[in-house]
C-alpha cells in the first residue's frame, strides 16, 4: 500500500508504460513511408504495374505537364514516352527514384519456403523485450525488498515486529507484496503493448505468436521473481546499513545478470536456449522465448514451470532460514555462515 501510493514507483510504471506505448505505435507510424505519387502519361502497363506497387497514380496528358508535376514536386518521378526496349522513360529531380525502378522493373518469381519466419529486427527484439522485462524488474523489486528489510534493522524495528509477527511471515510478506507489485506492472505492461499493436496495425499473425509466449511468461515470471525476491531478503538481512547492500547483493545480481546476457547472446542457437529453458534462472525468459519462435513443444513449459517451482521452495525454505538467523543481528555485515549458525543456536 505504501508504494502504490510512492511517486517514485508510480513516476516510473508511467515511464514503462510509455517505453510500451512508444516501442509499439512509434515503428508503424514511422516505418511506413506513405503512398509514392508518379505522374504516367497515357494509359499503358506502366501505369496498371504502379498501382499494384501501391503508388499513386497521376495522370499527365503530355510530357511537358507530367515534367512540370516533378519539378513543383507534386509527385516524385514521373512517366513517359521513350525511346529503347522499354519504350518508356522515368523523370526524376535529383536521385534516382529506387521504389519507381523496382516497381517497373521485370523479376522472375519468387517462392517463400518460409514465409512464417520472423523478420530479423523481430528475432532480436522479442528474446530482448522478455529479458529486459525480467531484468529490470527483478532488480528494481529486488533492491526494494533489500533496502526495505535493512531499513527496518537499521531503525530496529524489526525487534518490535518480531514480537508479534513471526520472522518467516515478514520474509512471506516481503516476497508476495513485492510480487504482487511486480505482476501487476508486468501484466499492465503486457495489456499497454497489445492494445498499442492492435491499434497501430500491427500484423495480426505477430500477435498470434505472441500470444502463447505472454500467457507462459506470467507464470514463470511469477515463480521466478520468488526465487530472486527470497535472495534480495537475505541480502538485506545480512547487512545492517543501506550503504552495504550494494557490496552483499553480488550473488543475486549475478544470478539476474547471467540469464540475461545469455539469452540476448544465444537466442539464435537451439542447442543452448533448451538449456536455459530448463534451468530455474533463466527459463522464466528463455522458454517462453523458445515458444514464441516455435523451438519449443507444446508440452515443454510444463516440466521446466515444475523445475522452477521446486527451485523456488528449495530457495525460499533457505532464505527463510538464513534469514531468521540474521535479521536480528545489527551489529555489522552477518555472513552466511554465521546466519546458520544462529538459526541452529536458537533452535537448541
Amino acid at each position: 500500500m505504501v508504494k502504490l501510493h510512492d511517486r517514485t514507483f508510480l513516476i516510473s510504471t508511467v515511464i514503462f508504460l510509455l517505453i510500451a506505448v512508444a516501442g509499439t505505435v512509434l515503428p508503424a507510424i514511422f516505418g511506413g513511408s506513405g503512398s509514392t505519387a508518379v505522374a504516367v502519361v497515357g494509359s499503358g502497363d506502366a501505369a496498371t504495374t504502379l498501382e499494384q506497387a501501391g503508388m499513386e497514380v497521376v495522370r499527365a496528358t503530355d510530357p511537358g505537364q507530367a515534367e512540370q508535376l516533378v519539378r513543383d514536386g507534386e509527385v516524385e518521378a514521373a512517366v513517359v514516352p521513350g525511346d529503347g526496349a522499354a519504350g518508356i522513360r522515368v523523370l526524376a529531380m535529383e536521385r534516382a527514384p529506387n521504389s519507381v525502378l523496382r516497381a517497373l522493373s521485370t523479376a522472375p518469381p519468387v517462392q517463400l519456403l518460409d514465409p512464417d519466419a520472423l523478420s530479423p529486427a523481430l528475432s532480436f527484439l522479442v528474446p530482448a523485450s522478455f529479458a529486459m522485462v525480467f531484468f529490470f524488474v527483478s532488480i528494481a523489486f529486488g533492491v526494494q525488498i533489500a533496502q526495505s528489510v535493512t531499513e527496518e534493522k537499521q531503525t530496529r524495528i524489526v525487534e518490535i515486529l518480531v514480537t508479534a509477527v513471526p520472522v518467516r511471515a515478514l520474509l512471506a510478506g516481503k516476497v508476495l507484496g513485492n510480487g504482487a507489485l511486480a505482476l501487476g506492472q508486468v501484466v499492465l505492461l503486457a495489456v499497454i503493448a497489445v492494445a498499442s499493436m492492435q491499434v497501430a496495425g500491427s500484423d495480426t499473425r505477430l500477435l498470434g505468436q505472441l500470444a502463447p509466449a505472454i500467457a507462459w511468461f506470467v507464470p514463470f515470471f511469477v515463480v521466478g521473481f520468488v526465487l530472486v525476491a527470497s535472495m534480495w531478503a537475505v541480502t538485506g538481512a545480512l547487512v545492517s546499513r543501506q550503504e552495504d547492500i550494494g557490496g552483499a547483493s553480488t550473488p543475486a545480481q549475478l544470478v539476474i545478470m547471467a540469464p540475461f546476457f545469455l539469452v540476448i547472446f544465444f537466442n539464435e542457437k537451439p542447442a543452448v536456449m533448451t538449456l536455459l529453458s530448463y534451468i530455474p534462472f533463466s527459463s522464466p525468459t528463455a522458454m517462453p522465448l523458445r515458444l514464441f519462435s516455435g523451438d519449443a513443444a507444446g508440452w515443454e513449459p510444463i516440466p521446466a514451470l515444475l523445475i522452477l517451482v521446486g527451485a523456488a521452495a528449495l530457495f525460499l525454505a533457505l532464505a527463510a532460514r538464513l534469514y531468521e538467523g540474521s535479521l536480528l543481528r545489527t551489529n555489522g555485515k552477518t555472513t552466511l555462515r554465521a546466519a546458520w549458525r544462529e538459526r541452529e543456536t536458537r533452535i537448541s
